[in-house]
């Protein structure tokens, strides 16, 4: 595996991104007219193809090695669509290196889905997203929430992905990241992947020193990494100098050996360009020990979703 390019600059692994190709009508969020509800708020202006020659023009000049497709919210009634279709891209184009299925672990076809899905040589992990209380205010440590991580169901699909030797990747917003790591020590045998840094939101400071609270609870966890990436705050401009904290911060709780870079691409494109992204990154960990910025540009990733890098 090779960290460091012969040039100096860093090896950089995308360990969380999109493509889509919305002739297909596979995308309900996605399709004419619709508006979904969104941390983002209006996202309309991804609605337009986005497929792997796309994503390359969109990084450049960076050179990406590898890439880590993540489950686009494909029709729910067609989880296995979507991992033949990245398949079928990948036999074309080489993209991607590996990828996040679909599944819903509290239907009653998740056992079905989860074995399918481990049959396909790109998938290793999967991503259902949790229901989740709308506000900090509104979580109690006692709750119960259906559909929540200490929903019954949920966790009887979750107990299934051990068995398929899959990770489960989570998007949750921060006040629920001691669900997560119940959830972790309940299942030590499971890699849980938080997503897009326990999605802090608001740069508020007291919610950014609840966010490191929840994010230092769950990062006591052995069995969870984390996911820099999805920073986005909603009508406010992408800056490195607006990220610094948040990116510095989840490093120092996690350790860069258990962190691992993203784009989001291409709904982060919504505040900056995806190459500019890819700029504020390593600008904001340059005087990081190299170690550590290799691992979090390719390292952590490689070794999570088992990836040979060139």
């Amino acid at each position: 595996m090779t960290e460091i390019l012969e040039t100096g600059r860093v090896a950089i692994v995308d360990a969380h991104c999109h493509v889509w190709d919305l002739s297909l009508g596979k995308h309900p969020w996605l399709a004419p007219g619709a508006l979904y509800p969104h941390r983002y708020g209006d996202y309309s202006a991804v609605k337009a193809d986005f497929l792997p020659d796309d994503y390359r023009a969109a990084v450049a000049p960076h050179e990406v090695v590898a890439s880590v497709y993540m489950e686009a919210e494909w029709s729910p009634d067609d989880p296995l669509g979507e991992t033949r279709w990245v398949h079928e891209l990948h036999s074309r184009t080489g993209f991607p290196a590996a990828m996040t299925g679909q599944v819903w672990l509290d239907r009653d076809d998740a056992a079905d889905v989860i074995a399918a899905q481990a049959g396909f040589p790109l998938v290793r992990s999967l991503r259902h997203k949790p229901k989740a209380f709308a506000s900090a205010a509104e979580w109690r440590s006692d709750h119960a929430l259906p559909g929540s991580m200490r929903c019954e169901r949920f966790r009887r699909g979750y107990a299934l992905l051990a068995k398929h030797n899959l990770h489960f990747e989570l998007q949750t917003p921060f006040w629920h990241l001691p669900d997560a790591a119940e959830l972790a020590r309940s299942f030590p045998e499971t890699l849980i992947v938080v997503n897009h840094a326990g999605v802090p939101g608001s740069r508020d400071p007291e919610v950014l020193a609840s966010w490191r609270a929840a994010l230092a609870t769950v990062a006591a966890e052995p069995n969870v990494v984390l996911k820099i990436s999805g920073l986005g705050v909603p009508g406010k401009e992408w800056t490195a100098g607006g990220n610094r904290e948040v990116v510095l911060a989840a490093l120092e709780i996690f350790g860069a050996e258990r962190c691992m870079f993203g784009t989001n691409g291409p709904v982060d494109a919504l505040f900056r360009p995806l190459s500019g992204i890819i700029d504020d990154f390593l600008e904001i960990t340059a005087a990081l020990p190299e170690a550590d910025r290799a691992a979090f540009f390719s390292g952590t990733a490689a070794k999570t979703y088992g990836l040979i890098l060139p």
